[in-house]
């Protein structure tokens, strides 16, 4: 008998838990920072979170695949996957500021359907899988029904615009249109959106470990998750995220696709 996504979410979130335990043995102690060929930050506490989830998924899914962001692929092509990110945020982290997390995600013949944001230092989590709802530390997640733009709170990791012409002139656009506008950044700021404390969260650039938790959790949540081109995946190298009222609102002052 195939694990129920129910079972499988529930060896996720402690498989998050677990891994969020290591990072917090190290976190506000000064840890000592490298910097990847990518030019990101990357500690042992990054580095020791992904192995002992690694190690986790190993021992009770010998069969499935593992793609993390610090020790790469293992058994690609593989039926199902899990992708890991030890500590989304790492800037922050270093920094001592709390607004870290530890992601984790199950991908089935491509497609993610089930993720788990953990946030150790806040001892917050938000997780969900396929037909099983959003949750949020034990009770049901649901985005906002916030419907104007004007009223709406958006979030996006970094203030500094990016490279991309359309993206760079979009977020601009979609600060002037809201009510407010910050940068609770990196997973968090996805987290909100899903908890219903933030209707947008825009990431010009993610990579598949930074996406794959997020899709499940806003649709479970009843939001939105796409790329910059509108397509609901966790493959596009972006994210936004948003509530349903606003989604195609949102997506259209950016000049992204739905």
């Amino acid at each position: 008998m195939s694990d129920s996504l129910a079972s499988l979410l529930e060896f996720a979130v402690d498989v998050a838990w677990r891994a969020g335990r290591v990072t917090l043995a190290h976190f506000q102690t000064g840890v000592a920072t490298e910097t990847k060929p990518d030019h990101s930050p990357v500690t042992i506490a990054d580095r020791e979170a992904e192995r002992l989830a690694r190690e986790l998924i190993e021992a009770r899914h010998p069969r499935d695949g593992i793609l993390g962001e610090e020790f790469g692929e293992l058994r690609p092509g593989a039926r199902r996957r899990w992708i890991l990110d030890p500590i989304d945020g790492t800037r922050a982290f270093v920094r001592g500021v709390p607004l870290y997390g530890v992601m984790v995600a199950l991908e089935e013949e491509g497609d993610a359907v089930l993720g788990v944001l953990h946030f150790p230092a806040l001892n917050e989590t938000v997780a969900a899988a396929r037909g099983e709802g959003c949750w949020w530390n034990g009770r049901r997640a649901l985005v906002s029904p916030v419907s104007r733009l004007d009223r709406a709170l958006v979030l996006t990791t970094d203030a500094r615009p990016p490279e991309d012409a359309i993206q760079a002139a979009g977020w601009p656009r979609l600060v002037a249109l809201a009510d407010t506008a910050r940068t609770w950044g990196d997973c968090y700021g996805h987290a909100l959106v899903a908890t219903g404390r933030a209707e947008a969260m825009i990431d010009p650039v993610l990579a598949p470990w930074d996406a794959a938790p997020l899709k499940p959790i806003l649709e479970e949540a009843g939001g939105v998750f796409t790329d910059w081109a509108g397509v609901a995946t966790h493959l596009g190298g972006s994210g936004i995220s948003t509530n349903a009222a606003l989604a195609r609102d949102i997506r259209g002052v950016l000049g992204a696709g739905l």
